[in-house]
Formats: C-alpha cells, structure tokens, sequence
C-alpha cells in the first residue's frame, strides 16, 4: 500500500513538473526539482536509514511526523487529566497564578469522586481566615546557631547548565520578591544566583563550586562559597529521585566556558557526577561530615538529600545519630517520580520509591527514634498545587520543593527537549537565541506570582479545615477513596508507629528485619 503512495507522489511530481516545462518556466522547474532529486539521490545512497531508501523524499515526512508528535498529542489529542508527567489541567493551574489570572473552576469538577485514587480533605463547619494562618517554618536544630525562616513552598535544586543563565535569575529575583528559598542545584553557585533571594546551597557528588583539581572536596572553597549572606542552608545531596545511584549528567552541548569555570571541570565534555560521595562511607561518617559542613559554614542549617532505596540504609543513618548525637537540621525526600533534565529511561521509570511511601517510612523512622520534633522534612516529587501540600503533610511532610512547577511558571511548555539544548521556552538551555526569549524582568514575577498565589491556596485549604497552623494536619483529615464502596482516612490506609517505637523490644510490623539488619557502622 505504501509503495503504491510512494508510486502516486511520483506521477504528482512528475506533472507538475510537466507543467512548469509546458509554462516555459524554467526556473521554476529548477528551483523545485533540482533540490527534491538531489535529496532523493542522496535518500537512495545512505544506509543508515532503512525507510529513506525504500521511499525516498517522502520517508522525511515519516521523521517530521515523529518530531512533532508530543505537540500534536498535546494540543489536539489527549484530554485534561492524561497528559504526564503534569497532565494540562495542573500546567494550566501554574499558568495561570503566575499570570495573576482567574484561577477558578467552572460548573463543577472534572474529576470522578468515585474513581479508587480520589482524595479529598474533611473541612470544618468553622473555618479559619487565612490572616490568621502561620505561613512559614523554622530550620535550625541544636547546633545551628543560624536558624532560618523558612516559607512552606520553595524552588527545588536545578542547576546552572541545567537551567540557562535568564532562568536562573528570573527564578532567584522572584525568591527575592516572594521571600523564599532557591536551591541551586549541585552544580555551584553562579552570578546568575546571586540576585538577592535566599539560597540552598547543595553539594552533590562532585563537590561542584567546592573542589580541588582532583574533584575532591575542598573544606576552603566551600566555606568561600558557604559564608555567602544569601546562603541560608547547606543541602548534602545523597541521591535523587529521577535517578538514584546515577550521576548527575550535563552534556557537553550544555557545557559552556563560564559553567566550566563554576563548576570548576574542563571544556568538551560531558560532565557526569560521581555515583556516591568520596568524603564518607558509613552513616557515621556521613553525619561527621555534616557537622563539619555546619561548623564550616558558621552554624547555618545543614541537611541531605535523599531518595530511598534501600530502607535499611535510611535506617543506618538514624542508628547514626542516636549513637553520635549529631543530627541534621532537615531531610529532604525526593520521589522516585521527580523530575530531572537528563536520566536513562530504565532509571527514571524503574528505581527509586515512590515519594508516599517513602516520605512516610522517613518520618515513621525518625518518630520511632524520637528525632522526628528535632529534623524538618522536605518532599519533592510533582507536588504542585495546594492540596499536594496539605495531603503530604497528613503523609509526615513540613516543606515543600518544586523544580518542575517553577519552570512551568517561567513558560515552560513541558516539551521534554531538557537534555538536547533545544528547550524553545529558554528555560533549560544553553542556546542564546533561544534564552533570548525569556525576559528576566516578566518572568520573576511570574515566579513569585505562582508561589504567591499557590500558598494562599494551600492557607485556604488549612483554614477551611479549621486548623490555624498547617502542622495540625492529621493523616485522619485526608481520605481516599480505595474502590465504589470502600473509603479509608490516611491513618487507616497507613501505619504510623508511635514515638520511641524503635527504642523498645517489640518492633512495629514492617521495621523488624529493616531495624535489626541496619547498623550506624556500614550502609
């Protein structure tokens, strides 16, 4: 059937061809032909492709459908709630607080309550006005001597190369303007983030911003960097949930001279992480190098990063700190479903526990082991509405990071190009035509719109339920539905272990082989 199009297309090419001769325009028939025959040879002579030279010239149409299929599928085929990893009705929500739009619903929701997943909250028949409503948290335990007021939603760690330079300082001005915390992602510390906001300042596997020759860690550079005003914490990245055990990667099309020059790594490369750090190799001294961060760093809130895994490793780290005392001052807990600007596919699709779970299991270990009232949570992993935060709350959470919820507010059109250096928004690229297209000035405030509006949602939503502090969320405020007839509140879907559970004898189903099998001297 093919070959007989194929066969069809000629015989048009053919007449029009007829036509331009019997019309004596002769330049026509050059400017039209001679490229399409010079292509067609070309089709027939390569090998690399096997439909090009069985259809030749028309086999192209084949790869121009392919390229914009993400487009057409999203513009014209799927509906509001199919659309991944943010389906539209959730990119449109972004959209449209960081324009200061109507974000209102009409006629109704879109959702099926009676789907098994619906989750909703129990409201009170007295709400709470949201002036009244405690919108921000302290970190800082003990051992910081500089706590920081941290607010309930944040910009989650992306890095200079990942991220162009106009996106970079479109985000941090707009932490600046909303009074919120920026994380600069692993890879240092660039002029770009240096624009007034509050930062995170994370160290990953490379020691990127903080290193020596050898890629080392090194304590001086750090501090350097670390004793920065803007810099309000120190966050130690263990892993991530897009790819957990993998290196971070920066494709060497993304690896520009000044880059090179804050990360401190040579040109024409790609630039990949080390798959684990070369400072520690056993919990214990992972929490030593992290009072040593805290000491470095002149007392500011240190804390990891971490997508569980293997949860006896988790468990490792809190045997830890119960047998030195040194404890982090937050543990951020990323899903296996966040998002990154390169992965492998198997990595991304198949390693790390889903955020949930897993940010359950990190407070039920550290409310087993009394640590829970003494370290702050962090979650990310597609939290982007209000009611994300108030459901993960009910889960064990205190803060919230989002990394792909700000881009969306800087105009990213979710086109899935992150990793080619193609990103036609300029948000995750390093072409300077295309950063050209992102304007700082408009797009920090639609950063600090989007934050803005979605806490006021978020202090909404606790009022509603009549809770004047989001920490009064209870797992029994948040119900779901399991199937048509069966409804359970999240403390009767999930185990919460009581404090000091772990401290005791008779450990809670599910921690029994994980608590004996971990030990505070080996991962």
């Amino acid at each position: 059937m093919r070959r007989n199009w194929y066969i069809a297309f000629g015989i048009v090419l053919i007449g029009l061809a007829s036509i331009f001769v019997m019309l004596h325009d002769i330049i026509w028939f050059y400017a039209f032909l001679v490229p399409l025959a010079i292509i067609a040879i070309y089709d027939l002579l390569q090998t690399q492709h096997s439909i090009l030279r069985n259809f030749p010239i028309l086999g192209h149409f084949r790869f121009i459908l392919e390229f914009i299929r993400p487009e057409i599928q999203q513009y014209f085929i799927e509906n509001d709630e199919e659309e991944k990893p943010f389906n539209r009705q959730n990119r449109s929500i972004v959209y449209q607080r960081a324009k200061n739009e109507i974000d209102t619903q009409p006629f109704g929701t879109i959702l099926d309550p009676y789907l098994p997943g619906y989750t909703w909250a129990g409201h009170s028949i007295m709400p709470v006005h949201i002036k009244d409503i405690d919108p921000r948290i302290i970190i800082g335990g003990d051992r910081c001597t500089q706590p920081y007021s941290a607010s309930r939603m944040n910009i989650s760690a992306m890095s200079f190369g990942s991220l162009s330079p106009n996106a970079i300082m479109a985000l941090n001005q707009g932490a600046k303007i909303g009074g919120f915390a920026h994380n600069t992602g692993e890879g240092g510390i660039s002029s770009y983030h240096l624009q007034g906001g509050d930062l995170v300042f994370q160290v990953g596997t490379g020691y990127f911003g903080c290193r020596n020759d050898k890629g080392e860690f090194d304590p001086q550079e750090f501090q350097k960097e670390a004793l920065r005003p803007e810099v309000k914490m120190i966050e130690l990245k263990l892993s991530q949930g897009a790819k957990p055990g993998h290196g971070g990667i920066l494709p060497a099309a993304k690896l520009t001279p000044e880059i090179a020059r804050v990360r401190k790594v040579p040109l024409g490369h790609d630039v990949i992480s080390p798959i684990k750090h070369s400072t520690f190799n056993t919990p214990i001294e992972l929490l030593k190098f992290i009072d040593h961060l805290r000491s470095l760093s002149g007392g500011k809130p240190v804390g990891f990063k971490i997508c569980i895994g293997r949860r006896r490793e988790f468990a490792a780290i809190c045997k830890a700190m119960l047998e030195t005392h040194i404890l982090p001052d937050f543990i951020t807990v990323d899903g296996g479903e966040g998002g990154t600007g390169a992965a492998p596919l198997e990595f991304s699709n198949h390693l790390g526990e889903p955020l949930e779970s897993a940010l359950l299991y990190v407070h039920n270990t550290l409310v087993g082991t009394n640590l829970r009232d003494k370290i702050r949570i962090i979650c990310s992993g597609k939290i982007i509405t209000g009611f994300d935060m108030i459901s993960h709350i009910a889960l064990g959470a205190d803060i919230f990071n989002l990394a792909r919820g700000m881009m969306l507010s800087l105009g990213c059109i979710q086109s899935r190009q992150c990793n080619l250096n193609t990103c036609p928004t300029g948000v995750a690229t390093q072409s300077r035509h295309l950063q050209w297209g992102l304007v700082v000035a408009e797009k920090k405030i639609r950063v600090a719109n989007f934050h803005q509006n979605t806490i006021n949602s978020f202090l909404e939503i606790v009022g509603a339920m009549g809770l004047k502090n989001p920490s009064e969320i209870k797992p029994d405020f948040i119900k779901r539905r399991i199937n048509e007839t069966t409804v359970k509140t999240f403390d009767e879907m999930f185990d919460y272990i009581e404090p000091g559970a772990l401290l005791k004898q008779n450990l809670p189903k599910g921690f029994q082989k994980i608590w004996t099998l971990s030990s505070a001297e080996k991962f």
